[in-house]
């Protein structure tokens, strides 16, 4: 598979993009004399140049070095949130799919549920409880993802259930989870490839809203959206300070898209019911 994911330009290169943007994060602090929190009232709100690639913003921080750090904690949170969805929708529909009518009914109806609550008002929900924590954004984009995920695995696990080959193995006297363990699961890879990249860009778009209307990431931490938001009041000012970390946003959110749509194309999953999805935020 790597040696196909190199071969293909669609993969390789946003896939490239990615990897060159998570590199400048873990190596911010060689690439610039700044961290993110050192604040300098005099040099406040200075223009790109004299040391400063991006400016600085209000506090007299580093834009750049902000820019780098927050790249990172936005990745992290995009990452780990959708990666624990993943792993959520994938045991909920694999248990839909295997487990009968009735936990298929139970489960779906609870996914549905969820699906039909506004991501925003339910993440707006879960902040407003739990305050604007980091764990209390990874619980709410987890909450906002995990049931549309769990809907495509239960159709794909359905599909699976009557191929020949787990016919031919329950025929043989496989119990229910040795066939889901042995010839579902593995099967579903090529899906929950393409649900995790293709999510990714939903959790950063998610918690660069949620962060920029303030009720997300709280300072002292930094992320790309709480950056845009604070940055907001000086956009005819000072556009720069504003579209540095919205331009981050953007390059992120088109790479992991472009990624995921070649990705799913090359594994070709079309036959197994996945469709694309495009990411919309909360």
């Amino acid at each position: 598979m790597l040696k196909r994911c190199l071969q293909n330009k669609a993969v390789l290169i946003p896939g490239l993009v990615i990897l060159l943007v998570i590199i400048l994060s873990i190596l911010g602090p060689l690439l610039t004399d700044y961290d993110e929190v050192s604040q300098d009232l005099l040099q406040r709100l200075k223009p790109p140049g004299n040391g400063h690639l991006f400016g600085t913003d209000e506090l007299g921080r580093d834009v750049f070095a902000r820019i780098l750090y927050g790249t990172r904690i936005s990745l992290f949170i995009a990452v780990i949130p959708t990666a624990l969805a993943v792993a959520a929708g994938t045991a909920a529909g694999v248990c839909a799919a295997q487990l009968g009518d009735t936990a298929d009914f139970i489960i779906m109806r609870f996914a549905d549920v969820m699906l039909s609550i506004p991501g925003m008002l339910l993440a707006m929900v879960v902040l407003y409880t739990m305050g604007g924590s980091l764990a209390s954004v990874i619980i709410s984009l987890i909450l906002i993802e995990w049931g549309g995920i769990a809907r495509v695995i239960r159709s794909v696990s359905l599909r699976l259930r009557e191929t020949g080959f787990v016919e031919a193995a329950v025929s043989a006297g496989a119990g229910r989870l040795t066939v889901v363990i042995k010839h579902i699961l593995p099967n579903l890879v090529p899906a929950i490839i393409v649900l995790f990249t293709l999510n990714i860009p939903s959790s950063i778009l998610s918690e660069s809203a949620l962060s920029f209307l303030g009720i997300g990431i709280q300072p002292p931490q930094v992320s790309l959206g709480l950056m845009a938001g604070t940055s907001r009041q000086y956009l005819f000012q000072m556009p720069w300070l504003a579209l540095a970390p919205a331009g981050m946003i953007m390059t992120l959110v088109l790479a992991f898209n472009f990624l995921g749509d070649a990705l799913r194309d090359m594994l070709d999953p079309s036959d197994t019911g996945i469709s694309r999805k495009r990411s919309g935020g909360v």
